[in-house]
């Protein structure tokens, strides 16, 4: 939106030139989100305790989780709220990524605002039945991925690109289809289920989402493509604007989720959130690497597949409790401590996914 004003004046002063620039559009997404952030958070705050929005913990759970029933939830608004703001301000609003970005996100989000208004209109942390909610998530996984499959101008954008080896690549056609819903809807899924204590899942999103902020802009870059062997796809680059948003948002968000958080975000902010990853990652063409910067959220959900898988075939669990984070809070780390070294981990995977640029 102020993409086109900034263009319209620079026919008037040169100065507005600076706004054509990716890079500082981008930085101007991430300001701005932040700071829409910090100042709606207090308020929204205090509109969710007064309209008593709080958490439903579950009895199972660990016990120290209990004192956190009714701390307000469903934040992931105020993430959302920033985010499609400084996307839309900032943005090129003729690009179609940015368009596929916000409306996938709102849609996941959507969801998870169903799911959490279930939980907290019936005291029950079920929510939404999970046969609904995986209709709901299949339906726009597989919406997403066929606009991807039959809006593809270049064969890059239906490659399945090999980190470490140059010019390696799958053509995958048709298959880009399902490869697509899956990663967008198994990511979703993934940083849902991952988001289980105070600012775990939100700094490990900001961190990808960062990261793949320089995928899509080297992608979207003929030059530093071409240098870097990685596939050109046009107007990707554009798809950093949202993740500088989505970093901003986060950062602010986790000004307030910080432990002993004053707010969670829900499942209106994981669903959503896990899902523009994915849809991110789809549209760098950047699968594998997300799958390894990602390796927090995978574990997580690996846990929880062997948990269940575990006690059906032998009646015996692996894990004291799944997720696997709950694991390690049973075997008496303090929360704080299971949280941090998270985000350690998070931050190597990161950084060994941006190494992949190189080494090739």
């Amino acid at each position: 939106m102020l993409l086109w004003l900034t263009q319209f004046l620079h026919q008037y002063y040169e100065g507005f030139r600076v706004f054509q620039y990716l890079t500082f559009r981008s930085i101007l997404g991430t300001l701005t989100a932040l700071g829409i952030t910090l100042l709606i958070g207090p308020w929204m705050i205090r509109k969710l305790n007064q309209y008593q929005m709080g958490q439903v913990v579950r009895n199972d759970g660990p016990q120290t989780h209990l004192k956190k029933t009714g701390t307000p939830t469903m934040g992931g608004a105020l993430i959302l709220t920033s985010i499609a703001i400084s996307t839309l301000l900032w943005g090129d609003l003729s690009n179609k990524y940015i368009w596929l970005l916000l409306i996938g996100t709102l849609g996941f989000s959507t969801i998870g605002f169903l799911d959490d208004y279930l939980k907290i209109s019936h005291k029950n942390p079920k929510g939404l039945r999970a046969k609904w909610k995986y209709l709901f998530q299949s339906i726009l996984g597989l919406g997403i991925a066929f606009i991807l499959y039959f809006s593809a101008q270049t064969p890059a954008e239906t490659q399945l690109i090999i980190p470490l080896f140059k010019h390696a690549s799958i053509n995958l056609g048709l298959l880009l289809i399902p490869f697509a819903y899956f990663v967008i809807v198994g990511s979703s899924n993934a940083v849902n289920l991952t988001d289980g204590l105070d600012g775990l899942a939100i700094l490990p999103c900001v961190m990808i989402a960062a990261a793949l902020a320089v995928f899509a802009y080297l992608s979207g870059n003929i030059q530093f493509s071409q240098y870097l062997v990685i596939p050109y796809i046009p107007g990707t680059g554009e798809a950093a604007v949202f993740c500088g948003a989505l970093v901003g948002a986060g950062l602010g968000f986790l000004w307030f989720n910080t432990y002993p958080a004053q707010i969670f975000m829900g499942d209106i902010g994981s669903l959503g959130l896990g899902a523009a990853l994915g849809i991110l990652a789809v549209i760098a063409r950047q699968e594998l690497v997300f799958f390894i910067m990602s390796g927090v959220f995978v574990m997580e959900t690996l846990s929880v597949i062997l948990q269940v898988a575990s006690f059906k075939l032998t009646g015996k669990r692996i894990f004291r409790m799944a997720p696997i984070h709950h694991h390690f809070e049973l075997k008496g780390w303090p929360e704080p401590r299971v949280i941090v070294r998270f985000w350690i981990i998070t931050f190597v995977l990161v950084l060994c996914g941006l190494a992949t640029l190189k080494l090739r």
